[in-house]
């Protein structure tokens, strides 16, 4: 387990601290340049370490599913939360199961630069990066 996560016993959910939510570890893994990334985006934002980045999972995209990314002051019943040097990450329990185990990424190249989500569940992904089956 990397040493900026939470180990799965100790994540939490809201108003709960009894209820602990048994998820496959790591829920999500981002990698230094994410994580370095998110901070400056949500700064460029005007927005306070208070604000967390919520990854979620939706219908659609031309895989079928595409991920959504989004800053969220508000931990919601039922998220799964992981810590990464100071950026928080909020999961729905809807979208955990599939992104349980994805590494988030932040790339740069000649074609532009931005997150890359990879996600062993995926059975298979798009040229956008951004959508994926299962």
């Amino acid at each position: 387990m990397a040493d900026n996560q939470i180990p799965s016993e100790e994540i939490s959910q809201h108003d709960s601290a009894s209820s602990v939510q048994a998820i496959p570890t790591p829920a999500i893994d981002l990698t230094p340049k994410a994580v370095e990334m998110v901070k400056k985006t949500r700064a460029k934002e005007g927005l306070g370490e208070t604000y967390g980045l919520r990854v979620s999972v939706t219908g659609g995209g031309c895989s079928g599913f595409q991920y959504s990314l989004g800053f969220d002051s508000e931990q919601h019943e039922g998220d799964t939360v992981v810590a990464f040097d100071g950026v928080r990450v909020l999961i729905d329990e809807v979208s955990l199961p599939y992104v349980a185990g994805t590494t988030l990424d932040f790339v740069e190249g000649l074609h532009g630069a931005g997150f890359k989500f990879n996600n062993p569940r995926a059975a298979r992904t798009c040229g956008c990066g951004s959508s994926f089956s299962v």
